[in-house]
């Protein structure tokens, strides 16, 4: 379960005021707490500074950007961030905790994995022999993911009070819920890689094997084009096959499309007419790799195998700022609203045999950079059909 909600929050809000107050930067001995709602909103400034380290995992690096901030929301004298094997962060007063310290803390959280409750540890349980250590005694609070202990939180204090221990269960049950926010996140950036390196093998088998007919039907009769067309086959395979990356630049993209369109064209003869307008400006611009054919490869379908239309594919890239935007249109069959639904639901494949499709598309770039870029389609029967693709400039929320 994610601790992740408002109800979590304001309820550590609300307690860790104390320790906010009572360790907040410039308190004293005897500075009194602050007023409460002030309290609570440095409480929660303070979780949502630490949240962003914690969202990226616990790493040694994530713990040492953190473990200030948590220590400031618990109010300890110091805190230790551990994975289940080390200590991964220490910030506090005075030296960090000497290698006994760190032995027998480590004991504890291999204690915790089994019950992952916290623990008080305080005299003979954390040895030390100097009579006025800071960090005589310590309260040790899990780390979960999925039920999982994967660390722990250790906040060290001369005292340890029933106060400080809710503080630090509560900042424990918190940053366990980044954790698993971030394993999340982990999780949905190896499913995202998973589906674009099954794009691979989505390029259609028709496709491929009309390709090849073609060139095939070419040997003979002029081979000299039939090489040519090999070439550009090899040039479209290789990017369209490709093992590395999941963006690529417009001007990739778009060579990829030119080959598309070059052997589609030696297929179908004069029924296939294109027409590629681009600003030049845009071609180092970065886009999701194989965003365009199969737009492209979706208005031959409806433009030429189906029929009706003249056989006109256009494919249209402006720059608009901080923003690429690409038009890819036909004007053959058009389709039904439903139909359309249908396409971007994935319940019906965009072109012969499947393909990539526009679903695939659509999802990827709402992935990639946010719902409002899904592709916008307008089509009517009889009226063709274009297809509408925004692409920011800068890539962001990529995974």
């Amino acid at each position: 379960m994610l601790h992740t909600g408002w109800a979590l929050l304001c309820a550590l809000s609300g307690l860790l005021g104390y320790g906010l107050a009572r360790r907040g930067p410039g308190a004293g001995p005897g500075d009194r707490p602050g007023d409460a709602p002030e309290a609570a909103c440095t409480a929660l400034h303070t979780a949502s500074v630490a949240a962003p380290y914690l969202r990226a995992g616990l790493s040694r690096d994530s713990a040492r950007r953190a473990v200030r901030h948590l220590r400031v929301l618990v109010g300890a004298t110091a805190l230790v961030v551990t994975s289940t094997e080390q200590m991964l962060a220490w910030d506090g007063e005075g030296e960090p905790p000497g290698e006994d310290h760190v032995r027998d803390l480590l004991a504890h959280v291999h204690g915790i994995l089994a019950g992952g409750r916290p623990h008080v540890v305080a005299g003979d349980e954390l040895f030390c022999e100097a009579d006025d250590c800071a960090i005589s005694s310590a309260v040790v609070v899990p780390l979960t993911v999925d039920g999982r202990v994967i660390g722990a939180l250790a906040a060290y204090d001369p005292r340890v009070s029933a106060t400080l221990v809710r503080a630090a269960t509560e900042v424990g049950r918190w940053a366990s819920g980044q954790l698993e926010l971030a394993e999340l996140d982990a999780v949905r950036r190896r499913a995202l890689r998973a589906e674009r390196r099954a794009l691979r093998a989505q390029i259609s088998p028709h496709f491929i094997c009309n390709s090849l007919a073609t060139i095939a039907s070419f040997t003979r009769s002029e081979p000299d084009r039939a090489r040519e067309l090999l070439l550009d086959f090899a040039d479209f395979a290789r990017h369209a096959l490709r093992r590395s990356g999941d963006f690529t630049t417009l001007s990739d993209e778009l060579t990829c499309v030119d080959r598309y369109l070059l052997l589609e064209r030696a297929r179908f003869g004069e029924k296939l007419r294109y027409v590629v307008d681009v600003v030049p400006e845009v071609m180092p611009v970065p886009v999701p790799f194989l965003c365009l054919q199969p737009l492209v490869e979706n208005a031959i379908t409806h433009g030429i195998r189906h029929g009706r239309g003249s056989g006109e594919v256009s494919v249209v890239v402006r720059d608009a700022g901080d923003e690429v935007h690409i038009t890819v249109g036909d004007d053959g069959a058009g389709m039904e609203p439903e139909r359309v639904r249908r396409l971007l639901t994935g319940e019906q494949p965009s072109g012969e045999g499947g393909g990539i499709g526009l679903a695939n598309v659509d999802v990827r770039l709402r992935q990639i950079y946010g719902q409002e870029y899904g592709l916008v389609i307008d089509t009517a029967p009889d009226k063709g059909t274009t297809v509408r693709m925004r692409v920011p400039k800068t890539r962001r929320n990529q995974s």
